[in-house]
């Protein structure tokens, strides 16, 4: 499965959405571009693996592997980036402004029972982040 996360750069966060054979998925917020530091930065465009990762403590994920000086990206709730972000991609079904958006839980869940089977069943998805401009 090829899964396409176009981008829109702001100050205050990365606004994005999730496309799957052309038709969009989710809506997603990241933390801005900085670098790639740990904790205060989106991930950088690439093409990434998705996997399961499970904790005791929280379950189940979707896990962005093979993040150049990264690890743990998981996708996972959150409204503001600010507030529920720290390096990870929070789904969402509206975009509010910059860095903010809405029904996350709703966006997760959408995109989970898209994406766990295929991973479920031993298949692969892929994760291609890019600036919507240059896509």
């Amino acid at each position: 499965m090829e899964l396409f996360l176009l981008r829109r750069y702001h100050s205050l966060g990365t606004n994005g959405e999730i496309y799957h054979e052309g038709r969009p998925v989710v809506k997603t917020i990241e933390l801005p571009w900085r670098c790639n530091l740990k904790s205060v930065s989106c991930i950088p465009e690439g093409s990434y693996p998705l996997g399961i990762r499970i904790t005791e403590a929280r379950g189940k994920h979707l896990e962005v592997m093979n993040v150049r000086n990264r690890s743990h990206i998981l996708f996972h709730a959150g409204n503001e980036v600010f507030k529920d972000l720290r390096g990870c991609i929070a789904p969402v079904s509206h975009h509010v402004r910059p860095g903010v958006g809405s029904f996350s839980r709703d966006a997760l869940a959408e995109l989970e029972a898209l994406v766990f089977p295929v991973l479920e069943g031993k298949g692969e998805v892929m994760l291609h982040v890019c600036d919507e401009e240059e896509w």
